[in-house]
């Protein structure tokens, strides 16, 4: 047996929670606990590199379920708003131990960003500047390139099953260049795909619930001055934007400068950027950005409340569509789409790892660095969580020395 499966009985990794006596139910919310906090405290560099993690932890090392799984379970997250790593995380915990799972995994994945986002908040309300980090950032990038080119691979072999979804996952990346919008990419392709595998059936669109639940919100933003700065306003604000954003952390700030900066005017836009970037170079959800600004909005309690507020629906929404994702693919129609979303999704990881690559690799050091980390990963499985920490050591030392 591997050192990455030791310790592994994957026989008893499928039985269901409900099946398990009251000593094993405490025990694997204990190990969601674990596996959450450790991956909500070392997971830097966006969605992407999250979703690799999780892939080689939780597929891959504690065999908690199949690779097929984890893709369709990323393909639903794709078509819900809010923070797809995280909403994967929640997945995650519901397929392992039901509601209780749902809140630990989540809770856990979330917890160690927003600590640290909100310790740096009151440095930053204090002394109205960023902690420098160059150093630390500069050795794990580079790091996150080799993870995510990992994950990239393996999960390519599972989504890439025929002519039809190769065709949609070079498409998607060539439509992305042209500015084309994530979320219509990912629907365009599960249709495509749907559509070509059900050739000459004649039957229902039954994957038309799938659609996004919230577009109809997404047009529907409030133009009225909102009332005073309170920590109810703060969590309304934040629960509007939960339930209603799709993209990446740039669509978030575009978001935030119409509401925050220009309709509200509750910060200013160099406010609003630096709390951006302490979302950007903290591990976990980027979604953290909304601890940082309820804290310089409305203090301690501001923090909770924009915390809860942005990330509450993925909860809910997760909650609602995890129990049909199994009867979701035995479904051709909808089989078929999700072969489509997940290749789509492929071909957006695609994406971000090469825009990732571009900001990474900016010398020779950081281009060496990305080297060893690939032959680390792909040649002798090291776990990331050890590369994370090795690339952030060597940043910090060749920061110190220069």
């Amino acid at each position: 047996m591997s050192q990455e499966t030791e310790g592994i009985q994957p026989a008893e990794q499928q039985i269901t929670y409900a099946a398990l006596n009251s000593q094993q139910k405490k025990q694997r919310l204990r190990e969601l606990a674990v596996v959450f906090l450790k991956l909500g405290t070392i997971a830097f560099g966006g969605p992407a590199a999250h979703i690799a993690m999780m892939d080689d932890e939780v597929a891959k090392r504690r065999q908690w379920m199949s690779r097929e799984k984890l893709l369709d379970l990323l393909g639903v997250t794709n078509l819900i708003p809010g923070p797809n790593s995280t909403e994967l995380a929640i997945h995650i915990g519901y397929e392992r131990a039901g509601w209780r799972g749902l809140i630990i995994a989540g809770t856990c994945f979330i917890l160690p960003a927003m600590s640290i986002v909100w310790v740096l908040a009151i440095a930053y309300k204090q002394y109205q500047t960023l902690p420098q980090a160059e150093g630390l950032l500069y050795g794990i990038k580079p790091v996150i390139i080799a993870i995510v080119l990992q994950a990239l691979w393996k999960l390519g072999q599972k989504a890439i099953k025929d002519v039809p979804t190769g065709i949609v996952a070079v498409a998607v990346i060539v439509a992305f260049f042209f500015g084309w919008n994530e979320i219509v990419l990912l629907l365009l392709a599960g249709l495509g795909v749907m559509l070509v595998k059900s050739l000459g059936r004649s039957r229902g669109n039954v994957a038309a619930w799938l659609l996004p639940l919230s577009l109809p919100l997404a047009q529907a933003g409030s133009t009225t001055p909102t009332p005073p700065v309170g920590w109810l306003n703060v969590f309304l604000f934040f629960l509007k934007i939960g339930s209603v954003l799709y993209g990446s952390g740039y669509v978030l700030l575009a978001f935030l400068q119409r509401d925050l900066v220009e309709r509200n005017q509750w910060l200013t836009s160099q406010q609003l950027l630096d709390a951006v970037a302490i979302g950007q170079f903290t591990p976990g959800p980027v979604f953290t950005t909304a601890t940082f600004i309820g804290y310089l909005l409305a203090g301690h309690a501001g923090a909770i409340a924009a915390t809860i507020g942005i990330f509450l629906p993925a909860f809910v929404l997760v909650g609602i569509i995890n129990p049909w994702v199994p009867k979701l693919r035995q479904s051709t129609l909808v089989g078929g789409f999700l072969d489509g979303v997940n290749a789509a999704s492929l071909g957006l990881m695609a994406v971000v790892s090469y825009t990732l690559g571009r900001t990474a690799l900016i010398d020779i050091v950081t281009v060496v660095l990305a080297i060893a980390s690939a032959i680390a990963v792909f040649r002798f499985k090291i776990n990331s969580a050890w590369l994370v920490l090795a690339g952030g050591i060597i940043g910090l030392i060749l920061q110190l020395v220069r």
